[in-house]
């Protein structure tokens, strides 16, 4: 561990390069070190910056000690802290009570799933995001995982496939499932064999599929309805291009009188009720 890191230092380290405890005592005493958790001080002044409170938080849960959960979350950029709360963890048993500090003792947590970012031990984002999904309300963590693509940290894909090495630990099904909902993909005859079923029991016709409508290509068309249905199976995997093409698309079928609904493959294969449910409320308004 450096000596000195984002403004604050450990007592047994000044110790360590020959500082003694009158020495120690005396800068206290003269307001050149302040006190943030014991043995743990400011350098210079009292108030310290966002990445020193947390430094200050691992330097005070000893050598084997990371940044976790959403302390982690909001160093990488993806998440928010607890007001009033740093989230540290400790790689040994054992039990630690500092204030401001919530500290997890998890002697399973390997040595790679932390880094060193900004000088500051922490979770790596695949660990980070499965600790969240521990905490997290499911939109919530969608917007962490989102965010964490979008600073190109992990890739949901990427994030789906590094769950396999982590099999058992609690927050990785929750973490599967919400990606599945979003990255499940059905093929085109496996749609089509899942979804007839669910427009029949609402009460329409067999749809036409992979039908051109006002020059797009749509799933399902139902014509004497003027409702169009599309699906999409791999939502985190749009381009810009794709999403914008897909924005017009919509609006132009929307300006010429059509009504369009959206379903996830995941909801036509898993959910089935709630398709049907939202077609037949549909079915009674055309």
């Amino acid at each position: 561990m450096a000596r000195r890191q984002h403004g604050v230092v450990r007592r047994s380290d000044l110790e360590g390069i020959g500082f003694s405890e009158e020495a120690v005592e005396h800068r206290l005493a003269t307001g050149r070190l302040h006190p943030v958790s014991p043995g743990v001080y400011a350098v210079g002044r009292p108030d310290l910056t966002p990445k020193g409170r947390w430094m200050a938080a691992v330097l005070a849960c000893g050598d084997d000690a990371v940044l976790s959960h959403r302390s982690a979350a909001e160093l990488w950029g993806f998440g928010h802290e607890e007001p009033g709360r740093i989230d540290v963890s400790i790689r040994r048993k054992g039990k630690i009570r500092r204030k401001g500090i919530k500290v997890r003792a998890r002697p399973s947590l390997d040595a790679s799933s932390v880094v060193v970012r900004f000088g500051i031990p922490v979770t790596r984002p695949v660990q980070t995001l499965i600790d969240l999904a521990t905490e997290l309300k499911l939109l919530r963590l969608e917007r962490a995982v989102n965010e964490a693509d979008k600073l190109d940290l992990i890739d949901p894909e990427a994030l789906r496939r590094a769950l396999d090495a982590y099999v058992g630990m609690p927050g990785v099904r929750t973490l599967r499932t919400m990606l599945d909902r979003h990255t499940f993909r059905l093929s085109d005859s496996d749609l089509e064999i899942y979804f007839r079923p669910l427009a029949i029991a609402a009460d329409f016709p067999l749809p036409l599929t992979k039908h051109w409508v006002l020059g797009y290509e749509v799933d399902f068309w139902f014509p004497d309805h003027g409702l169009v249905v599309e699906t999409d199976g791999l939502r985190y995997h749009r381009t810009p291009s794709q999403q914008a093409r897909a924005a017009k698309r919509d609006q132009k079928h929307t300006a010429a009188g059509l009504r369009v609904l959206r379903f996830t493959h995941w909801q036509i294969a898993h959910a089935p009720n709630e398709v049907t449910d939202v077609l037949r409320r549909i079915r009674r308004v055309l």
